[in-house]
């Protein structure tokens, strides 16, 4: 007998609450646990929100899975709040395209297509005490339908960050997502027709509940200040998976000022029971990114920055993810 992740492998639905669709995370295969801020934040861990200066609105799109004709699109907006506070608020979509439309009468298709729709909102709040310990919640609202099917759900996600050292260089954070209510799919499309004694009579089926897929993330890292100029951090991150296998994840991102960051990561999913009976998620190996940030007036804090990110996977050719900052 084998316990663990793999006998609730693919228990789970709405699994594009695990998807990343934000350029700059993508770029560390999202193992930047203890240091992310800003709207990407509210994606992995919402303590990072109150790291904001000022004001950030951020949109990103992601050629997910290349060869998928996916897209993820992802929008957010996140703004200072007295001291030590902000909040903020994000939407993610996700875009399969049109799918045709068969029935049992035309298997091969009646002419028509539909377009499933999958859709996220969250609304967060985070607060910092003494500089030192920042924490955070998000309230999250899913949806998935299509034209005559839908199921909705709510999930929380909360964070907490620690830095420590003489410039903040040490940095730990946990984060716990996707904690919600079980979902499950109602509407005409679980109705059919059945004949009873002569008479057609329509019954409508009852969707089987499913439960989001939770995940917890512990991460850490370091800043190695090489010069005034140069900088190199180091990342570690463990994920825990409710309904798959763990992952652990190391990276690399290199930065010159403010202005110029270079990053790579690497991500191996771990194993447990029979692994014949276990497949890998499409993300392990490499993953990749860079971002160049240009400032938009002298003598202001207003930026805009523009983050690419790549994520090797197995099948398929990889993710590609564009995203634009704007601070001010």
């Amino acid at each position: 007998m084998f316990a663990g992740n793999p006998d609730r492998q693919g228990e789970a639905g709405a699994y594009e609450l695990l998807m990343n669709p934000w350029a700059k995370s993508a770029g560390l295969h999202t193992i930047n646990t203890s240091s992310i801020t800003g709207v990407e934040s509210m994606r992995l861990n919402p303590a990072g929100l109150s790291r904001v200066t000022g004001t950030e609105i951020a949109a990103s799109h992601t050629f997910y899975l290349v060869g998928t004709d996916i897209g993820l699109n992802a929008a957010g907006f996140a703004q200072r709040v007295g001291t030590n506070g902000a909040f903020g608020i994000s939407i993610m979509s996700v875009d399969v395209g049109d799918i045709p439309i068969t029935t049992e009468a035309q298997p091969e298709g009646t002419g028509s297509t539909f377009s499933p729709s999958f859709f996220n909102i969250g609304l967060s709040y985070a607060h910092t005490f003494e500089n030192k310990v920042s924490v955070g919640v998000t309230l999250r609202g899913v949806s998935e339908s299509t034209p005559n099917l839908s199921a909705i759900g709510f999930a929380v996600d909360a964070g907490v960050q620690y830095v420590s050292g003489d410039n903040d260089e040490f940095k730990f954070g946990i984060s716990l997502r996707n904690v919600g209510s079980p979902m499950s799919f109602r509407g005409n499309g679980l109705a059919y027709q059945v004949e009873q004694d002569g008479v057609e009579n329509t019954l409508n089926a009852r969707g089987e509940s499913f439960e989001l897929p939770s995940v917890l993330n512990i991460g850490l890292s370091y800043d190695f200040r090489i010069t005034e100029e140069h900088m190199v951090t180091a990342y570690g991150n463990f994920t825990a998976n409710s309904f798959s296998n763990d992952a652990l994840g190391i990276g690399l991102e290199y930065s010159l000022f403010e202005y110029f960051q270079l990053r790579a990561a690497y991500r191996y999913t771990t194993s447990s029971g029979d692994e014949s009976l276990v497949l890998d998620p499409v993300y392990t190996g490499l993953a990749g990114g860079v971002s160049a940030v240009v400032p938009l007036k002298k003598d202001s804090d207003a930026q805009l920055s523009v983050d690419y990110g790549y994520r090797a996977s197995d099948p398929w050719d990889g993710s590609h993810s564009l995203g634009l900052r704007l601070n001010f």
